[in-house]
């Protein structure tokens, strides 16, 4: 394994030189939280691919034995790393990739719904021996290699010669990037009319009634068509503008691109230690300061995101007992407010020690699909959130993020993200219902959430 430090650039401007490689894939951490924000990746031309479609696992498009997460471990124990040294980055290889909100149907029996397009895998993750690392915080970076999948005194040569042609890749000159082509704001259809949501919020209000859940969450799937030229590129730098956020990325998988400006965690694995961050709880932001700090402190106190957030850490505390040692899953943080370009956050942080001959995988099956995006019970609020939606989510509500080869990962829930592809684009945005939800205040709060989307695809500063 090579980690070689080499000068350190903004991760960004390095994105921009090596964003037309294949399988070009950018973790982007960005906002101003010194931790959740410190590190980036950028992955380019990976070995080989994991995906899963329908109930198959296939790696290189050619089918797998088993079930897809026991086949997903078993390909990454085929490439096993020991860890990194401490001088080095928590990611130097592994998979990266993302997981549909529609994986949980492997899982779990829920109602299979219509796809429509730009459509999504079920799962997609390439394989990257190589990696460019950064640390934003300490402004240091590196290049990473394996040398995968090359093994025994190849290895090493391969591992040197590929950290030679990327480090020769970074120092060409980056293309232009095309102004954007803008999508007009009043080009968006939603799966719901003003109403609709209004009523299916009600809907929701007679099921916790009825007993059925505490708490479901409900989401608008906004689509709206590419005009002629549109960059990707162009459209997520003018996301990332409008929006930073610490487990943002850009991936390009085959002819879609996710664009993503999550600010949430979904879960994370270091050295045995696994964490999830749920969010729940969202007020907007205001220009003026007095009125922005009293919106805040109003969230904070709010008895209705308070009772949600506080559902869901429980849901997530059962979540993780499921897979870690007894007694370790703890709550270091309950309702810590955040605060993002476009809304206050109620966050949760929820942690425990898997248990031995545990991994990744293991842990995206007993976790997937994140509490906060789903409900309480989550078997239930899933049913509903497909009887009430009518169509499969796909990439949103799902994860985007890395697994690496030593057994570390760490992925976000694929909110406040665009899927682009097929011609058109595809932006979903949700929020949690209980008996206290007041239907167009929800209806509202699902606007608030996408705006930043809506404003970068408008090229908005």
């Amino acid at each position: 394994m090579i980690c070689q430090p080499i000068p350190y650039r903004a991760p960004v401007d390095a994105a921009e030189v090596l964003r037309d490689l294949p399988g070009f894939a950018f973790l982007d951490g960005g906002g101003t939280d010194p931790e959740l924000a410190r590190y980036a990746y950028i992955g380019v031309a990976p070995f080989g691919h994991f995906t899963v479609k329908g109930a198959q696992a296939l790696w290189n498009d050619q089918p797998l034995e088993g079930a897809p997460m026991a086949a997903l471990a078993s390909c990454l124990a085929r490439y096993q790393a020991a860890p990194p040294g401490p001088d080095a980055p928590p990611f130097c290889g592994g998979a990266i990739g993302h997981l549909s909100y529609d994986l949980g149907q492997l899982f779990e029996t829920l109602p299979t719904l219509p796809v429509k397009p730009p459509e999504t895998r079920l799962l997609s993750f390439g394989f990257y021996d190589l990696i460019l690392a950064f640390d934003q915080r300490d402004q240091k970076a590196w290049v990473c290699s394996s040398g995968w999948p090359e093994v025994g005194a190849a290895q090493a040569l391969h591992a040197k010669e590929r950290a030679a042609w990327l480090l020769e890749q970074l120092e060409a000159p980056p293309a232009p990037v095309p102004d954007l082509a803008c999508v007009a704001r009043d080009s968006w259809v939603s799966n719901f009319t003003p109403q609709g949501f209004r009523d299916a919020v009600c809907k929701v209000q007679d099921y916790i009634r009825s007993g059925d859940i505490y708490q479901a969450n409900i989401a608008q799937r906004f689509q709206g068509p590419l005009p002629k030229g549109f960059d990707d590129w162009a459209f997520y730098k003018a996301l990332r503008r409008a929006n930073p956020a610490p487990f943002a990325a850009f991936l390009r998988d085959g002819d879609t691109t996710i664009a993503s400006s999550s600010p949430e965690r979904f879960v994370s694995l270091n050295e045995g230690l696994a964490e999830a961050r749920p969010i729940k709880g969202t007020a907007r932001r205001s220009d003026d300061p007095a009125q922005d700090a009293a919106l805040a402190a109003q969230l904070s106190t709010s008895e209705k995101d308070r009772a949600e957030n506080v559902m869901i850490v429980d849901l997530l505390r059962n979540d993780l007992s499921r897979i870690c040692q007894p007694g370790t899953v703890k709550t270091p943080v309950i309702c810590g407010l955040e605060t993002y370009a476009a809304v206050h956050h109620l966050t949760s942080v929820v942690q425990g020690q898997l248990r031995e001959g545990k991994g990744p995988a293991d842990l995206i099956e007993a976790a997937f699909p994140g509490g906060s995006i789903t409900g309480a019970p989550k078997i239930r609020a899933m049913e509903i959130i497909a009887e009430l939606e009518g169509v499969a989510r796909g990439i949103y509500c799902g994860g985007i993020g890395y697994i690496g080869f030593d057994g570390r990962m760490d992925l976000n829930i694929a909110i406040r993200t665009a899927v682009l592809g097929e011609g058109c684009a595809v932006v979903q945005a949700g929020g949690g219902l209980t008996l206290l939800s007041d239907p167009e205040d929800e209806r509202k709060e699902t606007l608030i959430k996408a705006e930043k989307l809506f404003a970068a695809f408008e090229g908005a500063q």
